[in-house]
């Protein structure tokens, strides 16, 4: 095994588009990815040599410009650019789940319509379901869309949103029904395809993109709130047609969003057992390297063995979800184990630099900040461990 993590069965063709966004890793994002994150800067000109590449468009069926592309291999490529910076993945993963969703769920016209334009990278996707007040109860939404003749008018706020400025065209998941009229809520909801114009401020009539949230880590990348005050949106922008499909069309792109944020976890937990095993090689402390007392190389173990568990659960998800088979169980347990090992290993990683790792002329530093957002999104290890633990009670249920 000449490194951690490779992935079996692949075709000549995934092993090309995995070794071309590898090169674009090493030669393009890492020599600049700290100083970027550290000015809080958008990677535009990584993005352009992503779009080049035909990133934007990995997963688009061919006939609508994309390469037609497997989750796998979408997941592979994540996993590679979250080790080169987690940021840049965060950009390319809420184009992809709009892409994913549109391509699922959407009319013919909305598909020739979007998905070449976002093959190539000319419209960037965002998706939008929390808010300031519910977190991961996406039943108890507030954003509320009501019908006008041939337009709904939406009204609400949301938050979190990644690509929120960048971004040209949103997904956002507003209530078109009420409790009271004996509708269940995830009943009741509807995805909107928004198109906007990117930066701050009013970026439609009745749509403001306030600003970028300042974050702890995750820099680079503009998380933003979202607000619609008498929003007017066309009916024909009803995601698939229907209304009040919106909450399983939401569901079915989380899901894969799950993958990809194992994908990520996996790519930053690389990147820190890469710079944890170098710098253990380089430190000298009574008179050897740090890497030949046995208590680092206990960790450098675990840290190695994480690696290598995560990589293998979140192959397995992408693998199931590409069979069309159901995949909750396997995306939950993926999304968990690697975002929790992604934490662990680059702790490991941080103690083994020492005092350096509080430096921020150490790449770990930036690793330290960037990995406890994994832990939250797409769902949080609480609610990772519901969806499991539910599932495994349906496979294992015994006879009353």
């Amino acid at each position: 095994m000449s490194r951690l993590a490779q992935t079996e069965g692949l075709t000549d063709i995934q092993r090309e588009i995995l070794s071309t966004v590898r090169d674009f890793v090493d030669k393009e994002i890492l020599p600049v990815a700290t100083e970027l994150e550290h000015r809080d800067e958008y990677p535009t000109a990584i993005v352009e040599g992503l779009k080049e590449l035909g990133v934007f468009g990995l997963t688009i069926p061919e006939e609508y410009g994309g390469l037609g592309e497997s989750l796998l291999t979408y997941a592979l490529c994540v996993e590679e650019i979250a080790r080169g910076w987690m940021s840049v993945s965060g950009i390319i993963n809420t184009h992809f789940i709009v892409a994913y969703m549109l391509k699922q769920h959407g009319t013919e016209e909305q598909k020739e319509y979007f998905l070449p334009k976002m093959a190539l990278g000319e419209i960037r996707g965002a998706f939008s379901m929390s808010e300031p007040g519910l977190g991961s109860d996406v039943s108890a939404i507030t954003s509320k869309a009501v019908q006008d003749g041939d337009e709904y008018v939406l009204n609400g706020q949301k938050m979190w949103l990644t690509n929120g400025g960048t971004s040209t065209l949103v997904a956002v998941l507003c209530r078109t029904g009420d409790a009271h009229e004996g509708v269940a809520p995830h009943k009741a909801m509807t995805t909107f395809l928004i198109e906007k114009e990117p930066g701050f401020g009013e970026v439609r009539p009745g749509l403001t993109i306030p600003g970028k949230i300042d974050k702890m880590g995750y820099k680079g990348v503009d998380t933003t709130e979202l607000i619609m005050d008498g929003l007017r949106i066309p009916a024909d922008r009803v995601l698939g047609g229907m209304p009040n499909r919106g909450f399983y069309q939401m569901m079915d792109g989380v899901e894969v969003g799950r993958v990809n944020v194992a994908a990520r976890g996996c790519g930053v937990a690389q990147r820190a057992f890469e710079l944890g095993v170098a710098y253990a090689q380089q430190r000298h402390t009574f008179g050897k390297p740090i890497a030949q007392h046995q208590a680092i190389q206990f960790k450098l173990a675990e840290m190695g063995t994480k690696v290598e568990a995560a990589h293998a659960m979140m192959v397995n998800a992408a693998r199931k979800k590409d069979s069309g088979a159901r995949n909750d169980l396997e995306a939950g347990m993926a999304k968990y184990l690697a975002s929790e090992y992604c934490k662990e290993v680059v702790e490991d990683a941080f103690r083994i630099h020492g005092g350096y790792g509080f430096s921020k002329e150490y790449e770990i530093e930036r690793l330290y900040r960037e990995a406890p957002m994994l832990l939250i999104g797409e769902g949080t290890a609480e609610i990772q461990k519901m969806i499991i633990g539910r599932r495994l009670l349906e496979e294992y249920r015994t006879q009353d």
